[in-house]
């Protein structure tokens, strides 16, 4: 009972793992902390990954440009010719730089000493589901013109009566839910999982404070690391369905509904 009293759990703050304070000492939206930082680092690594994989091509690929290939045919044959057919195969460097971008900034939750997704905060998930907004409206035009319009507005085979229904429907669905659904829904899921992890690492700390002869700290550390791993799926998971979801919205963009 002695050791069990010394058992003392003490959750930091929401704010204490999602608020980062200015490296540099300034404030305001333009501030560098350490989540601006790990993007950066995350732009570099994939930029540097892709060039080193490209340098010496080889017929047949090994090592760092086999990899890369790899994530290549992943993005081509289950995103792109899944949701956009040969068609897409011209936004591949986009998907596939898009793809890799979410799941590197995903996976510093589970890196030493950085322990923060990028993406739990919605800034960069807002961002790029501005930017995928932007892209599949402008293909929408570029293919259709005004009847773009006509077609997210007006979907055929609607009876004309409903239109005074489907129409706002619509409007709010293609121009307004689906950029928020995108951002949230990274950015929620990368959130709640940091927090759990963070929740779980608190505990399994104060655990071990106990000593070694509590029964309980072993199964709490091999949950700790099954979490991990599971956070780890949910980072590629993520940067999938955002991928994917790009895809499939470019795709009705470019093609009116008949």
């Amino acid at each position: 009972m002695p050791a069990m009293s010394a058992l003392a759990l003490e959750f930091p703050p929401v704010s204490h793992v999602t608020e980062w304070p200015s490296i540099f000492g300034g404030e305001g939206p333009l501030a560098v902390n350490k989540v601006v930082i790990l993007m950066w680092i995350s732009v570099a690594l994939v930029f540097g990954f892709f060039f080193v994989a490209a340098r010496r091509g080889k017929l047949v690929p090994t090592g760092i440009q086999n990899f890369a290939e790899s994530i290549w045919d992943f993005v081509r044959d289950g995103v792109v010719m899944q949701t956009m057919g040969p068609e897409g195969l011209k936004f591949m460097p986009l998907l596939v730089m898009m793809f890799c971008f979410i799941v590197v900034t995903n996976i510093w939750e589970v890196i030493p000493v950085a322990q923060m997704p990028v993406n739990g905060r919605i800034a960069l998930p807002a961002f790029m589901a501005v930017l995928v907004w932007v892209i599949f409206n402008v293909m929408g035009f570029a293919r259709q013109g005004f009847g773009y319009l006509k077609s997210v507005l007006f979907p055929p085979g609607v009876p004309k009566a409903l239109y005074i229904l489907v129409t706002p429907i619509e409007f709010v669905s293609t121009f307004i839910v689906r950029p928020l659904s995108l951002s949230v829904r990274l950015f929620a899921n990368m959130l709640a999982g940091h927090l759990l992890l963070v929740s779980f690492i608190t505990i399994t700390a104060a655990l071990f404070t106990v000593g070694p002869g509590l029964v309980i700290w072993p199964f709490s550390f091999a949950l700790l690391v099954g979490l991990t791993a599971f956070e780890v799926l949910v980072a590629v998971l993520q940067a999938f369905i955002f991928t994917i979801l790009t895809a499939v919205y470019i795709a009705g963009a470019m093609h009116p509904e008949h």
